[in-house]
C-alpha cells in the first residue's frame, strides 16, 4: 500500500514529464491535421446514453440528482406480483423498494419466512428461558449509499416527523463513536496498540500487491496464498481480522474488495472512529421500522412458510420461474407462477443452523437447533441451470466457517469496575461504552468482547449491561477454562472473559454464575460468503436470462461491494427490484474512494503509521530519481496535493 501511494505521486510526475517529451517529440514531426481528423472521423463527444440501463436492467448513478428523485410509476405495476423468500434484511428492503419505488400495491408483496419472526440474522431477542440474545451487531458507515436511500423513508417507531436515518444521524453527531482502549493483553492491560499498524516496508509492499491484483488472479486464492507474516504478525492484522472475522484461509479476492471498498476509513480502523452504530440492537433498531412501515402499506407476511425449491421454465434464451414448493408448518404446498410473478430469492445465511446454548449448557447436539433450510433451497434451484450458483462452495466445511458468539448480562454492579477500568467510560451512560470490539491479543480463542450503548434493548432492566462476545477460534481450549469454546456453557463463557477482563482468578466462578448470564451460540455459517471463490460462485442479483426471477442478500453478487454489510443486503435488494420492476431511477455506485487520488495518496502514509512512501528505500537506482521528480513537481498542484496528504513533508 505504502509503495502504491508512492507510485501514484511518482507516476503523476513522470506522466507529466513524459508529455512534455512526447510535446518535443511532435514538434519535431509534421502531423497533418487534415489526416488526424480523418483518422477520427467517427469520433463525437457526447453524454447520449451514459445512464442506459445494462443487461440486468440497472444504471448506477452517482451524485444527489438522482438520489433525489422520485421514478415514474413502472407500467402495469399494478398487475404484477411479487414473492420474496426469506424475511431477512435483503427481503425487507426488497419489499420497500417495491413500495417506494415500485409503487406496487401493498397487498400483491408476498414475503414468506420460515421462522416465526422477520429479521434473518438481525436479531435481538429476550428470551424468558435464557436471556438477553444478539448473535452479532452491526457497524455501518456514511459511505454506505444504499442503506441510506432507504432509511430516509422508513418512519421512526420514536420520533413522531423523523426517519430512521434522522434519529440515527443525530445519536451519532451528539455521540461520536470511538474506542479508548482497541486490544488488551495480561488479563485486562491495555495492549498499547495506540493507533499503529507497526508493518514493516514488505508488510506494505504485500499489501499493496494484493490491492492492485486483477480478480480473477485472486479466484480460489486463500490470504495466506498472498501474505505471509510480514502480515500476519503486524497490529494490522489483529485489527483487520477480529474487526471483520477474516481467517487466514479466507478469500483473497474478499480481502482485496474490503481493502479497496474502506480504503477511506484506513485511519479509523485503529480506533473505530470510522464507524457508527444504532441506538438498540439491529432488530429494534432496522427491523421493527421496516415491519411497521410494510404493514402499514399492506404487504403480506406469511411467517411459518418454508419455502423448499423455485421451479424453472427454459424457452427461447429465457429463464422463468413457473412455481413454488413451500410447506407451511410442515405441510407441503405449491403455487403456479406467471412472468408477472416476480420472485426474490435470499439464497443461503450466516446464521442458518445457529446452535442455543444457555448459562448451564453449551451449544452442542442437544440444545435447540434453528434452521430455515436456505441453504437446501439454494441447492435445489442451483441444480437447475449453472448461472444459478455453486452453494457448495461456501456450506461444505464447517470448521472453516463456524466461530460463537455469546451474550452476557451482567446482574448487578461487581462487574462493571473491571469494565470501566478497560474502557474508561461509564457503561450505563447510555452513551458509547467500548467504541467497538475489545480484543484480547493473548486469547487462545481470539476472544473480542463489545458494548454498545445500553440498554441495548428498549424494555432492558437500566441496571443491566449486555455485553457481546466472540472467539474466532472455538476448537482449541481457552487460557482459563482449558475447553474449547464449542464445548463451554454460558457460565464457563463468562469466565473464560471475566479471566481476560482481570478478574482475581478467587473471584472468577462466584461472578460468572451469580453476578453474569450468558447464552451462547454457535454459527457453523457465519463466515461462509468469506470462503475462496470464483467468477460464477456466486450468482448475479438477476442471473442472465431471467425475466421475473432473481437472488437477494450475502450470496448474490454485485460489483464492488464487500459481503458481511448491511449495505450489500440493501444493495442487492435495490438492484433486484429496480431490474426485474423496470425502475427509471439510478442505483448509487459503491462509493468511490478507491479511485480518489486523495485517498490513495493518504492512505498510504496511514498505512505506514505517519511515514511518507518517498521515505522508503528504493531498491536500485529508483532512489535516483526520487529528486528529479520532486524538483519536477515543485510549484505545481501536483506538489500541493503531495503536501496536503502527507506524502511530502516540510523537509522534502
Amino acid at each position: 500500500m505504502a509503495k502504491k501511494g508512492m507510485k501514484i505521486g511518482l507516476a503523476l510526475a513522470a506522466g507529466a514529464g513524459a508529455a512534455a517529451i512526447l510535446a518535443k517529440q511532435a514538434s519535431k514531426e509534421t502531423v497533418s491535421s487534415n489526416s488526424m481528423a480523418a483518422a477520427d472521423k467517427d469520433y463525437r463527444n457526447t453524454e447520449r446514453g451514459k445512464y442506459e440501463k445494462n443487461s440486468k436492467g440497472i444504471y448506477y448513478s452517482n451524485g444527489n440528482y438522482e438520489a433525489f428523485a422520485r421514478p415514474e410509476k413502472p407500467e402495469g405495476v399494478e398487475e404484477k406480483n411479487a414473492y420474496i423468500v426469506g424475511g431477512g434484511l435483503a427481503s425487507l428492503a426488497a419489499a420497500c423498494f417495491l413500495v417506494r419505488d415500485g409503487q406496487m400495491p401493498g397487498e400483491n408483496i408476498h414475503i414468506l419466512e420460515a421462522m416465526d419472526v422477520a429479521g434473518g440474522a438481525c436479531d435481538g431477542i429476550f428470551d424468558p428461558t435464557r436471556g438477553y440474545v444478539m448473535r452479532g451487531g452491526r457497524e455501518m458507515e456514511n459511505h454506505f449509499e444504499c442503506l441510506w436511500d432507504l432509511f430516509r423513508s422508513i418512519p421512526s417507531l420514536e420520533t413522531p416527523g423523523a426517519s430512521v436515518l434522522d434519529e440515527y444521524y443525530w445519536l451519532n453527531k451528539h455521540d461520536p463513536n470511538y474506542s479508548l482502549c482497541r486490544a488488551t493483553v495480561n488479563r485486562g492491560h491495555d495492549a498499547h496498540t495506540d493507533g499503529r499498524f507497526n508493518l514493516s516496508q514488505k508488510g506494505c509492499m504485500e499489501i499493496m500487491k494484493l490491492f492492485l491484483t486483477k480478480d480473477e488472479d485472486l479466484y480460489d486464492k486463500k490470504i495466506e496464498d498472498v501474505f505471509d507474516d510480514e502480515v500476519f504478525n503486524s497490529t494490522f492484522w489483529l485489527y483487520w481480522r477480529t474487526m471483520f472475522a477474516f481467517e487466514n484461509w479466507h478469500s483473497a479476492l474478499e480481502m482485496k474488495l474490503y481493502f479497496q471498498r474502506f480504503i477511506h476509513h484506513i485511519a479509523g480502523l485503529p480506533d473505530f472512529s470510522a464507524l457508527k452504530f444504532t441506538k438498540y440492537n439491529q432488530y429494534e433498531s432496522l427491523i421493527l421500522p421496516m415491519q411497521k412501515y410494510l404493514e402499514n402499506a399492506g404487504v403480506d407476511f406469511q411467517f411459518n412458510t418454508e419455502v423448499t425449491n423455485v421451479l424453472f421454465d427454459f424457452k427461447d434464451g429465457k429463464k422463468i420461474a413457473s412455481a413454488i414448493e413451500y410447506k407451511v408448518k410442515g405441510v407441503e404446498k405449491g403455487l403456479v407462477l406467471t412472468e408477472n410473478d416476480l420472485v426474490f430469492v435470499t439464497n443461503g445465511s450466516c446464521t442458518e443452523g445457529t446452535i442455543y446454548g444457555d448459562q448451564n449448557h453449551a451449544p452442542n447436539g442437544d440444545a435447540e437447533v434453528r434452521t430455515s433450510g436456505c441453504w437446501n433451497l439454494w441447492k435445489n434451484i442451483a441444480k437447475q441451470d449453472p448461472s444459478f450458483g455453486h452453494p457448495e462452495k461456501f456450506c461444505s466445511d464447517i470448521s472453516k466457517t463456524n466461530w460463537e458468539s455469546a451474550t452476557i448480562t451482567t446482574l448487578d454492579e461487581k462487574i462493571l469496575p473491571y469494565i470501566t477500568d478497560i474502557c474508561k467510560r461509564d457503561p450505563r451512560s447510555g452513551n458509547v461504552v467500548t467504541g467497538g470490539i475489545v480484543s484480547c491479543m493473548d486469547s487462545k480463542w481470539l476472544l473480542s468482547w463489545t458494548i454498545n450503548r445500553q440498554g441495548q434493548f428498549k424494555e432492558q432492566d437500566k441496571n443491566k449491561v449486555c455485553v457481546w462476545v466472540y472467539g474466532l477460534f472455538t476448537d482449541v481450549p481457552g487460557n482459563y477454562i482449558k475447553k474449547p469454546m464449542k464445548e463451554c456453557t454460558g457460565k464457563e463463557i463468562t469466565e473464560e472473559w471475566l479471566y481476560h477482563l482481570g478478574v482475581p482468578t478467587e473471584k472468577i466462578s462466584e461472578l460468572a454464575e451469580n453476578s453474569a448470564v450468558c447464552v451462547p451460540t454457535m454459527m457453523p455459517y457465519i463466515t461462509a460468503f468469506f470462503m475462496p471463490r470464483a467468477k460464477g460462485d456466486r450468482p448475479d442479483v438477476i442471473p442472465d436470462g431471467c425475466v421475473n426471477f432473481a437472488f437477494l442478500g450475502q450470496f448474490a453478487d454485485t460489483p464492488r461491494d464487500t459481503v458481511f454489510t448491511t449495505e450489500y443486503s440493501v444493495r442487492t435488494a435495490m438492484e433486484a427490484v429496480y431490474g426485474l420492476l423496470g425502475v427509471d431511477r439510478g442505483v448509487p455506485e459503491v462509493w468511490g474512494s478507491v479511485y480518489d487520488v486523495r485517498e490513495l495518496l493518504s492512505s498510504s502514509v496511514k498505512l505506514m503509521d505517519g511515514k511518507s512512501p518517498l521515505e522508503i528505500e528504493l531498491p536500485g537506482p529508483l532512489n535516483m530519481l526520487k529528486k528529479p521528480v520532486l524538483h519536477f513537481v515543485k510549484g505545481t498542484v501536483i506538489e500541493k496535493v503531495l503536501r496536503d496528504y502527507g506524502v511530502l513533508k516540510n523537509n522534502m
